[in-house]
C-alpha cells in the first residue's frame, strides 16, 4: 500500500471505533481517507464479518474508489471490494466493502431499517451535504435507535470529509450519554500551493466583463507556458467545457505533448477513465472538469489548477415548483478543495480567476442541498419510513416547513398521499418502490395502466438524464423517443448518452415488472386505445399536472400554464394544448422558456384522469344583450382548458351574478320611487337618532352603503325570475324593503317619522327627509299661531322650517320658530307687504289665524 498521510491516524481511528459507535474524520484532499480507511477497518474484531458500506456522492467517484481499493489489495472489483450505482454494480458473495451512492443506502434502509449484516457505514465527502446524504444519516440514526436491540453488534457510523463543520456534526452524533462524537483530524501532506488571483468579478451574479470561457482559455494557454505538469480546470458545466475545448484545441493541436480530456458525470466510463488516469511519460493533460473533481477523485500528475470560481447548482423555486440550474460563485471551502488538487504530490499553483478581495467575501460553505432542493422525494421517503413530521428525526439541517408542505401538496395531487397528508396511499407505496422522482414514478405506473409501460419508462429515463438534443430548438419529446427506438440514428456524440438512457429505461421496466410480481404492490392495468404520440402527451401531463399549457392564441408562441405562469415556445406550434416536461428561466421572472414538451388532447386526458380537472359554471352579464349568459368551464389548476354554453343557469349562481351586476351598476338599477327613497331616509334618520342615544338600534341600515353590503340577505331571495335587465322593473321593491322591518317597527316609523305633518292652517305638509335635519317647507301664513318649532321622534328631532313666500321662495330658514316671530318677522312683514299687498301680514302673527288662502276667511 502507498504511504499516505492518513496512515498516521489509522491507529486512532481503529481504537476510537472500538470504543465508540460514531466518529468524525477530517482529512484534506489527497490524504488517502477514501481508499485506505475502509481497507484498514476490514479486519477489526467489532466488525465480525459484517459489511462496510462506503457512501460516495457521485457514481464516478464510487466506481473509482472501488477500483482503487481492489487494485491496492491485488483483486478485481466485485471480490472483496465492490460497488453499486445506478445501472451498474459489481458485487459478489465475497464482497465485504460495498461502495454505493447515497440514494442506494436510503433504499437499503427502507428495505431493512436495522441494516442487519452491515457493521459500519462511512459517509465520505459529507461536506457536500447532498439531500440523499442528509436523509441517509437521519434514517440511519433513527434506525439504529429503534432496531439496535435486534442486532448482534451495534451499527457504527463514520463521517469523513476534507472541509466540514465538525463541531455541529459531532453534536448531532452524540451518544446515549449526550457526549459529542469524537473527532480525529489528519493534517495531510502540506505541499505549498501558490495562489495567483485574477481580475475581480464585474457583477454580483459572478459573470465577468468578458466571457468566462474566453478567460479560462487564455489562462490555460498562459499556464502551459509558465508551469510544468498537468492542468485541472474547473468550469461550471458541460457547455463551458465543450466551449473551452473548442477554443484551445486549434492552438494545442500543434503540441503533441498536450492532450485535452473532459470530465463530467454523463461521459462514458472509458472517457472518464481517460481523464482520471495518469498522463503518459512526456505528456501533459488538460482536464476540463465540473465540480465533480473537487473531492474523491484522484487525478495523478496535476500540479496546476485553474479555477473559474463558478459552479452550477440546482435551485428549487417554490413559486413554480421547478428546479433550475443556476451558476453561482463557489464557497471558500470549495475553493480550498479545488486549490488543494494542485499540491497532492509536489508544490503546485492555483490560478483563481477572481480578486483576492472577493475571495474574502465568499461564503464559508456551500449551502446544503436540503435548503434549496425539491423536497418531494424526501417527503415520500419519510412517509414510506413511517413518519409525517421531519422533526421526529435528527437532522444537521432540518427541512423547512413551507417547502415540505408544498411537497406534500404535490404528493396529494399525484394520489400518492391521503388527503390528511399523513399516510401513503397504496399508489404512493408503489411509487416509493421505484428509484425515480415521485412525478416520474406516478407516470410509470399510470402508463402501465393504459397499456404503455415501455413508453412511460423511456420518458422517465429521458427526463432523468441530460437531453440528447439539448442544442436543438425543437421541443418535441417525440424526436428524442425516435433516437431511443432507432427510428433516427444518433450522432457520434449522442451515442453513449442514448445508450445510457436506453439502459435506464430497461431498468425502470424491470423495476415495474418486479413490483407487479409482488402481491402487496399490485400495479393495476386498464388498457386504453392510445397511439404512442397521444400517450406521450398524456404521460407528461400526468407527471407534471402543474405544467399543462395552452397557447394564448392560435398563432402565438406564448402560453399559459396550469400553475398560473406564462412560458414561450422557441417556435410556433400547430398544437394548441401541450404538456411541458422541461422549462427554465431566470429565478423571479414571470415567464419561462419551454425546452421539452408534447401535445396533449384535453378530451383524452379528461377521460383518463378526470380527477385532474376542476369543473365550474361561470355566469356573467352580457352588456351587449343586457342579459345573463352561462357556460361550463373545465380547469386544471389555474388554466381554463374547455368551455360549453349552458341553456339553463343554476339559480344560486344566477342570483350571485345578478347581485354582482347590482354591485357594479349601483342601486339605481332597481325600481325606486321618490316615496320609497324617502321611506328609507326616514328609517335612516331614526337609526342615527337611536345610535346617538345608546349606540344600538333596532332600525336596519337603509343607507346606500348598508343596502349594498346586505343585498345577499334582502335582495337575493327575490331574483329568481330575473334574467334580463328589464326584469328588474317587475320587482316590488317597497315590499322587499318593508320585509326588513320587524314588527312593530312599521307602526313606529309612522309615529316617529311621519311622511306628513299637520300645520296650524290645517294643511298636511310632506316632510323632506333628503336633508338632515328634515325640512318642513311651508308658506309663512300657514304657521301663524305656532309658537314652537315642529318636531318628530317624540320631540327629539326639530324640523328645519323653510317659511315660504307666496311665490314659494324661502323667506326664512329656522329651527327656532318662536325666535323668528319675535325678531325677524317684522323685517319680513315690511318687505312682503310691499310685494304681496293682497296677502295677510298681521302685526301679531302669534294671534293671527293661520291660513293657506291669500286672505283668512272673514268671521
Amino acid at each position: 500500500m502507498p504511504a499516505l498521510p492518513i496512515e498516521a491516524v489509522i491507529p486512532d481511528i481503529k481504537s476510537t471505533l472500538m470504543a465508540s459507535h460514531q466518529l468524525i474524520l477530517e482529512a484534506p484532499p489527497g490524504a488517502g481517507k477514501t481508499t485506505l480507511v475502509p481497507l484498514a477497518l476490514l479486519g477489526e474484531p467489532w466488525l465480525e464479518d459484517q459489511k462496510i458500506i462506503l457512501l460516495e456522492p457521485r457514481r464516478i467517484a464510487a466506481r473509482a474508489a472501488a477500483e482503487r481499493m481492489a487494485q491496492l489489495i491485488g483483486e478485481s472489483v466485485g471480490e472483496t471490494v465492490g460497488y453499486r450505482v445506478r445501472m451498474d454494480s459489481k458485487v459478489s458473495q465475497k464482497t465485504q466493502i460495498e461502495v454505493v451512492t447515497e440514494g442506494i443506502l436510503n433504499r437499503m434502509l427502507q428495505d431493512d431499517p436495522s441494516l442487519e449484516g452491515i457493521g459500519l457505514i462511512i459517509f465520505d465527502e459529507f461536506h457536500e451535504r447532498s439531500l440523499d446524504g442528509d436523509l441517509g444519516l437521519a434514517l440511519a440514526l433513527q434506525g439504529r435507535e429503534l432496531f439496535g436491540e435486534l442486532r448482534t453488534t451495534p451499527l457504527k457510523l463514520l463521517i469523513m470529509s476534507a472541509t466540514l463543520d465538525g463541531a455541529n456534526i459531532s453534536e448531532l452524533l452524540s451518544n446515549e450519554h449526550q457526549q459529542p462524537a469524537p473527532v480525529i483530524r489528519s493534517e495531510g501532506r502540506a505541499f505549498p500551493i501558490d495562489i495567483l488571483y485574477g481580475q475581480p468579478y464585474q457583477h454580483q451574479n459572478a459573470s465577468y466583463g468578458d466571457r468566462i470561457t474566453d478567460r479560462v482559455a487564455k489562462t490555460i494557454l498562459q499556464a502551459l507556458e509558465e508551469q510544468t505538469g498537468s492542468l485541472l480546470v474547473f468550469l461550471p458545466g458541460q457547455g463551458e467545457i465543450r466551449e473551452v475545448q473548442k477554443l484551445i484545441s486549434p492552438t494545442l493541436s500543434s503540441q503533441p505533448g498536450v492532450i485535452i480530456t473532459p470530465l463530467f458525470g454523463s461521459l462514458s466510463l472509458s472517457e472518464q477513465r481517460k481523464a482520471i488516469e495518469p498522463a503518459q511519460q512526456n505528456t501533459r493533460k488538460v482536464v476540463l472538469t465540473t465540480s465533480i473533481a473537487e473531492t474523491s477523485l484522484t487525478i495523478e500528475g496535476v500540479r496546476v489548477v485553474i479555477d473559474s470560481g463558478l459552479s452550477r447548482l440546482p435551485e428549487y423555486d417554490p413559486k413554480t415548483a421547478m428546479t433550475r440550474l443556476k451558476t453561482a460563485r463557489v464557497s471558500k471551502a470549495s475553493a480550498k478543495q479545488r486549490a488543494g488538487r494542485a499540491g497532492r504530490t509536489e508544490p503546485g499553483v492555483c490560478y483563481r480567476l477572481w480578486s483576492e478581495d472577493q475571495q474574502h467575501a465568499l461564503a464559508n460553505y456551500t449551502a446544503p442541498e436540503i435548503e434549496q432542493a425539491d423536497l418531494t422525494p424526501l417527503a415520500l421517503q419519510l412517509l414510506n419510513w413511517g413518519i409525517d413530521n421531519p422533526a421526529e428525526l435528527s437532522w444537521l439541517t432540518p427541512p423547512a416547513s413551507s417547502p415540505f408542505q408544498q411537497a406534500l401538496d404535490l404528493l396529494v395531487q399525484l394520489d400518492a398521499v391521503e388527503q390528511n397528508r399523513r399516510t401513503l396511499t397504496q399508489h404512493g407505496e408503489v411509487i416509493a418502490k421505484l428509484p425515480v422522482h415521485p412525478r416520474l414514478g406516478h407516470m410509470i405506473i399510470k402508463g402501465n395502466q393504459f397499456g404503455h409501460p415501455q413508453l412511460a419508462c423511456q420518458i422517465a429515463a429521458l427526463l432523468s438524464e441530460r437531453d440528447p438534443l439539448s442544442n436543438d430548438s425543437d421541443t418535441d419529446l417525440s424526436r428524442r423517443l425516435e433516437l431511443l427506438s432507432g427510428e433516427r440514428a444518433p450522432s457520434a456524440s449522442q451515442t453513449y448518452l442514448i445508450k445510457r438512457i436506453d439502459q435506464l429505461a430497461k431498468q425502470f421496466l424491470r423495476n415495474l415488472k418486479s413490483l407487479k410480481s409482488e402481491s402487496q404492490h399490485q400495479v393495476p392495468e386498464n388498457n386504453i386505445d392510445l397511439s404512442e404520440s397521444e400517450a406521450t402527451g398524456i404521460l407528461i401531463a400526468l407527471a407534471y399536472p402543474d405544467r399543462i399549457a395552452k397557447k394564448l392564441s392560435a398563432d402565438s408562441q406564448d402560453c399559459k400554464l396550469s400553475n398560473g405562469r406564462q412560458a414561450s415556445l422557441p417556435h410556433t406550434s400547430k398544437h394548441n394544448t401541450f404538456a411541458i416536461a422541461q422549462l427554465g428561466g431566470a429565478l423571479g421572472t414571470s415567464k419561462d422558456r419551454v425546452y421539452l414538451s408534447a401535445p396533449v388532447s384535453v378530451e383524452q386526458l379528461k377521460f383518463i384522469e378526470p380527477s385532474l380537472f376542476n369543473e365550474q359554471v361561470e355566469v356573467d352579464w352580457c352588456t351587449k344583450e343586457n342579459r345573463l349568459i352561462a357556460e361550463k368551464q373545465w380547469f386544471i389548476g389555474k388554466l381554463k382548458l374547455a368551455t360549453s354554453q349552458l341553456n339553463e343557469i343554476p339559480t344560486e349562481l344566477k342570483n350571485k351574478a345578478l347581485l354582482q351586476l347590482v354591485q357594479n351598476k349601483g342601486l339605481d338599477i332597481l325600481p325606486w320611487t321618490p316615496e320609497l327613497k324617502s321611506w328609507c331616509q326616514r328609517i335612516e334618520l331614526l337609526r342615527a337618532s337611536d345610535l346617538s342615544d345608546n349606540n344600538k338600534t333596532l332600525w336596519p341600515d337603509m343607507s346606500e352603503a348598508g343596502l349594498m353590503l346586505t343585498m345577499e340577505n334582502w335582495l337575493m331571495p327575490f331574483l329568481d325570475g330575473i334574467s334580463h335587465i328589464n326584469h328588474f322593473k317587475k320587482l316590488n321593491l317597497k315590499d322587499i324593503l318593508t320585509n326588513r322591518l320587524p314588527w312593530p317597527l312599521p307602526q313606529h316609523l309612522d309615529e316617529l317619522a311621519p311622511e306628513r305633518i299637520k300645520v296650524p292652517s290645517g294643511s298636511s305638509i310632506r316632510i323632506d327627509y333628503t336633508q338632515n335635519p328634515p325640512v318642513l317647507a311651508v308658506k309663512l301664513q300657514e304657521m301663524f299661531g305656532q309658537t314652537t318649532t315642529p318636531s318628530i321622534a317624540k320631540g327629539r328631532i326639530k324640523l328645519l322650517v323653510h317659511l315660504l313666500s307666496p311665490a314659494q321662495r324661502p323667506l326664512q330658514v329656522t329651527q327656532d320658530l318662536e325666535g323668528f316671530w319675535q325678531s325677524s318677522y317684522e323685517l319680513v312683514k315690511k318687505d312682503m307687504k310691499g310685494r304681496y299687498p293682497k296677502h295677510h301680514w298681521p302685526d301679531n302673527p302669534l294671534e293671527a289665524e293661520a291660513t293657506a288662502r291669500t286672505k283668512p276667511r272673514k268671521k
